[in-house]
């Protein structure tokens, strides 16, 4: 069972860039290690080469929301994308769009994707970048932003989805919410068709 989701407070990393692909996010490289910890430390690994990169910035260390641009996660399907942003500390992903697969991957785990428009996120920015190390409130629940200056952003999540993060639901929790269901079936299948079930 996943960690639920009620609300993520803590400081906005802009990552003012378009089309940030899963290989940018954590690369080839890293994909043979298949343990969720430590892969925090590989996010944006090519990136972090450049002394310039928004995450050496001191006012962004120690970042729990990430402010990017359209088409987040774009490119593989790597699972191991998801994990490295929270591993490093990520709590929710902000952006004009996601990849499909990504924000799928990203429920999957309890990472909170929000899409908002091209208009506000460009305000966003301005925001961001005019007060760097500012923290914003994230609340699920309310399916609201605040920011430090204490404007409320509404945002939207499929009812579906935010039950899933809510209650720290992945595929599995999920379907044990039916478990009874599921033994009642088994044993019910068990009695019609008993030869199913004969040991060889």
């Amino acid at each position: 069972m996943m960690q639920a989701f009620q609300t993520c407070q803590g400081v906005v990393a802009p990552l003012d860039r378009l089309n940030v692909d899963t290989d940018a996010i954590i690369p080839k490289d890293f994909l043979k290690i298949i343990d969720k910890k430590g892969l925090g430390q590989h996010v944006f690994d090519n990136w972090r080469q450049q002394p310039d990169f928004v995450l050496h910035n001191p006012h962004y260390q120690s970042a729990k929301i990430l402010l990017t641009r359209a088409n987040f996660g774009c490119g593989s399907s790597r699972e191991h994308a998801v994990w490295a942003l929270m591993d490093y500390g990520f709590c929710v992903v902000i952006g004009e769009s996601f990849a499909d697969i990504f924000a799928n991957n990203c429920v999957k785990n309890g990472l909170l994707t929000i899409a908002l428009s091209k208009e506000i996120i460009e305000k966003c920015f301005q925001q961001v970048h005019a007060q760097p190390g500012c923290a914003w409130a994230v609340d699920l629940n309310a399916q609201t932003i605040t920011t430090q200056q204490g404007e409320k952003i509404s945002f939207q999540c499929p009812a579906s989805i935010k039950q899933k993060l809510l209650l720290g639901l992945d595929e599995i929790a999920e379907t044990l919410q039916h478990k009874e269901q599921i033994l009642a079936f088994e044993k019910s299948r068990a009695q019609q068709q008993p030869w199913l079930f004969e040991q060889h």
